[in-house]
Formats: structure tokens, sequence, C-alpha cells
């Protein structure tokens, strides 16, 4: 038996990325997936090659919300596993930050997890049961001098994580966050993994954070919920540091 056989899973931002590596994943492992995105022509493709639905969906607006949702329930019946996923980043100084683009990241990256786990909660109580995988990073860990919206609006999906985990328990609802680090997309292509201290000494792969998505949407995690899991080679545990030899 597969990790989620039968499980119907909804994957925000699942065109391209480590979110498309999360489509995958979810399918291979037998679960029946639900790509949602404002890029359509990307996760439409997915969602077409590998049999399973695409819907056009804005994380940022609770209207969109209802409707995705309310369609998944209208095709399947159910809703097993949401993945917040959906994020963007800006990079910007502290004096130079501009308010609007500050205000997008954190709509997009926190008040967009929370739009969704209210959504997916409302069906989920029902059902008895769910799992809610939010998308935070190691920078909701830690400082990033160079990301100050995104790490803002991550530390916030690490609380809201912790918070909906405690209320939602008692109705069976699950709410876990996976922190990312050093990943290598089309973002960290120029960068040398070396130069980051990386204990596991490379730089890590939208498989390797599917993986963990996978197992947080599967029983096997049915004793874990309001907590955080790093998959980032051991980064945020270690200075940066060159080894001898």
């Amino acid at each position: 038996m597969n990790a989620v056989d039968g499980k119907v899973a909804l994957v925000t931002g699942g065109g391209r990325g480590i979110g498309e590596a999360i489509v995958r994943a979810l399918v291979r492992e037998g679960a029946v997936v639900v790509v949602s995105d404002v890029l359509d022509e990307p996760a439409a493709a997915l969602a077409d090659e590998l049999g399973q639905t695409f819907l056009h969906h804005d994380v940022t607006d609770p209207v969109s919300w209802r409707s995705t949702v309310d369609a998944v329930m209208a095709a399947h019946g159910r809703l097993d596993v949401l993945v917040n996923n959906a994020g963007i980043a800006t990079s910007a100084s502290v004096r130079s930050q501009e308010l609007d683009e500050w205000n997008r990241v954190l709509e997009v990256n926190l008040t967009g997890t929370f739009l969704g786990i209210q959504a997916a909660a409302r069906v989920m109580r029902e059902q008895g049961s769910g799992s809610i995988v939010n998308l935070s990073s190691v920078d909701g860990l830690r400082g990033n001098a160079a990301l100050h919206a995104y790490t803002a609006s991550k530390f916030g999906v690490t609380g809201i994580t912790k918070s909906t985990g405690i209320e939602l328990g008692r109705f069976g609802i699950r709410v876990n966050s996976v922190h990312p680090g050093f990943i290598r997309t089309a973002m960290t292509a120029h960068l040398d993994p070396a130069a980051f201290g990386i204990p596991l000494a490379r730089a890590g792969t939208s498989e390797d954070v599917a993986e963990m998505v996978v197992f947080l949407a599967s029983d096997a995690s049915g004793y874990s919920t309001a907590s955080e899991f790093v998959v980032d080679g051991g980064i945020t545990a270690s200075l940066p540091h060159t080894t001898a030899g």
C-alpha cells in the first residue's frame, strides 16, 4: 500500500517548483490531487499529464478559497490533505522595502495560509479528520537580512501552524509546518551551496521537501501536530564553517 492511498489532496501553487514536486510525490503515493495555482498554463499541463484536476485559485481571496474547496468536495466528497504551498518573496533592505511589496508578500504567504486553514477546517471538522501542511522556511526559524517581508511572513506561518494545530486537534485535524533550507531551484541555480556551510554538503532538492510533505499527509505522522519539520541538511543547526579535508 502506498503512503497516501485514496486520500484527496489540494496543493496550492502546485504548478511548478516545490509545488510541482509535491503534486508528483502525492500522486505517486496514491493520492487524488487537485492542483491549484494562479499560473494556469503550467499547473493545468501538470494536472493533465498526471490525470489530475486543475483549478484556478487566488489564495489571497476568501471567495476563491470557498469556491475551490467547494469544487473539491463536489468532485470527491472529501478533503483529506491541504498543502499550503503558494508563496512569493522579494529582496530589499529595511531602508528600501516598499510597503506595497511588504503587504503583498504577507498577503500571499501568511494571509493565504490562514485562509486555507480556515477553508479546509470547515470541511475537515465535519469529516473528523484531516492533515494541513504549511510550507514555511528556515527563514521562519531564524532571521534573513535580505528577506524581511518573507522572513516575517514565514515566522507568521510557523506561529499560525502552532495556534491552529492546538485548536483543531480535538477535531482530528493535524496542522504542521515544513521548513526547507537551501533548495536547488531556478532561483538558486546561480548560488554555490558550498558557501552556506551545509553539514550534509549538498543543496536540497524539491523532492526532498516533497517527501516530508508526503509523510505529514500520511497516517504515519498521525501523532504529530502543531510542529515544525525541517528539511535543510542541518544548516539551521550550524554556523557557516569550512572543514579541513
